[in-house]
């Protein structure tokens, strides 16, 4: 195969998936890692795609394709390139906090998608900033998150059948897993990552390695983390020998 239809095979699987790994296109095109990283690079400056941790993820559609992530804070980007994961049809959750809600302008103009929420701030900038069908399960109000919690909560999550489960959580270790501050969100969120779905955690740089006071899942319960590029290189690294797929922002 030459480079050119190598690279149009690999823009095309970007553009099914919205994320693509190195080692899995060095298997399925017989070449090297190497010349997999520089086909991605070309991708990259092309404007077809973002740099990954391992890979690439597409870039999408109506956004620029170069944007200046040093003009963007932290939120907006992992928001940005969170957003960029959801494909047009899908049923989402979406959790509560700044990350998540950082996302949300970048759904104003999504087609066709169902989002299913706990967060009451998160229900009310959906209902007023997007046109996605709004699902917001019922249960007792946390503060100061704003989410919502509870038996109510996870009796209604438990019937939930959707393609990607996207939360924000307040660290992930390699050898501690997933951890939030509060153990009736823990509950929430362990009985999301239990669902049959994708799903993607977003997390600060400053938060990678660190280990919250309430337990949550082991590290391959979740399919892709989306962090900043001041992430730390080696928790990174630990992260991604562990089979999770890493997404820069």
């Amino acid at each position: 195969m030459l480079t050119a239809e190598r690279r149009q095979a690999i823009l095309q699987l970007l553009r099914e998936s919205g994320v693509v790994r190195v080692p899995e296109l060095s298997h399925r095109f017989h070449v090297s890692e190497s010349t997999i990283r520089r086909d991605l690079e070309y991708l990259v400056e092309q404007g077809w795609a973002h740099r990954t941790y391992g890979g690439a993820v597409a870039v999408r559609n109506g956004e620029s394709p170069s944007p200046s992530q040093e003009e963007d804070t932290e939120a907006e980007a992992i928001g940005r390139i969170a957003a960029s994961l959801i494909q047009p049809g899908e049923t989402i959750f979406l959790g509560a906090g700044p990350l998540i809600e950082a996302l949300i302008p970048h759904l104003a103009n999504a087609q066709d998608l169902t989002v299913v929420t706990n967060g009451l701030e998160t229900a009310h900038r959906l209902a007023r900033e997007t046109p996605v069908t709004l699902i917001v399960a019922g249960g007792q109000v946390e503060r100061p998150e704003m989410a919502l919690t509870g038996h109510l909560t996870e009796t209604a999550l438990r019937e939930l059948r959707a393609d990607k489960v996207i939360l924000e959580v307040d660290g992930i270790s390699p050898l501690e897993g997933v951890t939030v501050e509060d153990l009736h969100q823990a509950a929430v969120v362990r009985t999301l990552l239990n669902l049959p779905a994708e799903v993607i955690v977003l997390v600060r740089a400053e938060r990678l390695g660190r280990v919250g006071p309430a337990w949550v899942a082991p590290v391959d319960a979740v399919d892709h983390l989306v962090t900043s590029r001041a992430a730390p290189t080696a928790v990174l690294w630990d992260l991604s020998e562990q089979g999770l797929g890493i997404v820069l922002a």
